[in-house]
């Protein structure tokens, strides 16, 4: 079975932290990571980070650049499930750091010199490294 999500890596443009989401895991654990989500029907992937962030954080951002995709199989139901994830750079425009989206147990704004100490999956610690040269070519 195949899955697609997307989401993104959203900077506030005056702190330059970025929004991250926790969920607790099975055992208990919050782990951090990178906001993200389903892509619905008639959604581009970039629509769906847009989406997905402002859901799953509060932040209404734009796309700045692509960041990177991650793929990944994990069992789920009996089912093996290959995933791929698209991540996108955006900067947040708005709204406000919520943890008000059922999946997500606390939302933080992290400053980008700790994303890779907070995030609990080695592929999104990777995958922020860019962020910073992005940052600067979209500035």
């Amino acid at each position: 079975m195949d899955e697609t999500s997307a989401g993104g890596l959203v900077v506030h443009p005056d702190t330059g932290a970025a929004a991250l989401i926790g969920r607790l895991d099975r055992r208990g654990r919050l782990l951090w990571s990178l906001p993200k989500g389903h892509i619905e029907a008639g959604e581009t992937a970039e629509q769906a980070a847009v989406r997905e962030v402002q859901e799953e954080t509060g932040i209404i951002g734009e796309v700045l650049a692509p960041l990177g995709t991650i793929d990944f199989w994990f069992v789920a139901e009996d089912r093996r499930v290959h995933k791929t994830v698209h991540h996108y750079l955006m900067r947040a425009l708005g709204g406000e750091l919520s943890d008000e989206d059922v999946e997500v147990s606390e939302v933080a704004w992290v400053p980008l010199d700790q994303l890779e100490g907070r995030l609990a999956y080695a592929d999104e610690r990777r995958l922020i490294r860019h962020a910073a040269n992005l940052l600067e070519e979209t500035a």
